[in-house]
């Protein structure tokens, strides 16, 4: 038998890229039961204190509250804006929309430290304190462009049919746009929605040049680096990663579910 390369190498380089994606991770995970006294840089013993006691460490809690806090106000704006924009893109003709869209794309293609950096000088032109506000109009920012990007692409494979379907049954515009349009959106919508958040609770660069005094958990963990961040902080990262992983597994078993439903009723 002869020995196909091909056959082992790409299957032997996927699982040598998931391990090395996963080493921090699993470094995060490991040190968040290491019994750390000032600095977490090295291992002194199992622990569950950490766990039990997540706010044991002055600040981090305030941090991680400060950065869910932003993420949802930034997320629910940037989605409710960027939609309304990626549906006028799609369905209405006006003059420079296709410069718009290539605006659009800009935010995504602009290294952060360019974007934290401009929306620090405008904020100091305009003389606006740095603070929460303006770490949320800095995310809102540049969420909006994945939004839009997103939910144009799910807008763009909707079928007209449909909606002039409501419209034939004598609903009105509204109503088809709450009872056909948004329903058949929902999926991207979601999607641009988790994509935002994930992109505003994990921003540094941007948030540090326009947060001011606010302390983030991003900001909160890059300076506790110089001395070893504490195990609390890798207790929370832990667990957002673990919850992450559990709504994608019931998401995909639900989707399962749903998917053997139609099979057995056909």
């Amino acid at each position: 038998m002869r020995f196909a390369l091909g056959k082992w190498a790409l299957p032997l380089y996927t699982v040598l890229a998931f391990i090395y994606l996963l080493i921090p991770i699993a470094y995060t995970f490991v040190f968040s039961f290491n019994d750390s006294f000032k600095s977490n840089i090295s291992w002194r013993g199992f622990t569950f204190n950490n766990w039990l006691n997540v706010c044991g460490e002055p600040g981090v809690c305030d941090a991680f509250g400060t950065s869910v806090l932003i993420g949802v106000v930034s997320t629910v704006l940037a989605t409710i804006l960027g939609t309304m924009i990626a549906i006028a893109l799609v369905r209405y003709e006006f003059k420079a929309r296709s410069q718009v869209s290539l605006l659009l794309f800009l935010p995504m293609a602009t290294p952060e430290i360019v974007l934290g950096a401009g929306l620090a000088s405008q904020f100091f032109n305009m003389g606006v304190t740095k603070g929460l506000g303006t770490v949320i109009v800095a995310h809102v920012m540049f969420c909006l462009s994945f939004v839009v990007v997103t939910v144009k692409a799910r807008v763009a494979s909707l079928d007209p049919a449909l909606e002039e379907a409501g419209s034939d049954l004598y609903a009105t515009p509204a109503q088809v746009f709450r009872k056909v349009t948004l329903p058949l959106l929902t999926p991207g919508i979601m999607s641009a929605a988790l994509l935002a958040f994930a992109l505003s609770f994990d921003d540094f660069i941007i948030t540090n040049f326009n947060a001011g005094p606010v302390d983030t958990f991003p900001k909160f963990v890059y300076t506790a680096a110089a001395k070893g961040i504490p195990a609390e902080a890798n207790v929370i990262g832990s667990a957002v990663f673990l919850v992450a992983i559990i709504a994608v597994v019931l998401v995909q078993l639900n989707s399962a579910r749903k998917q053997k439903r139609l099979l057995a009723g056909k």
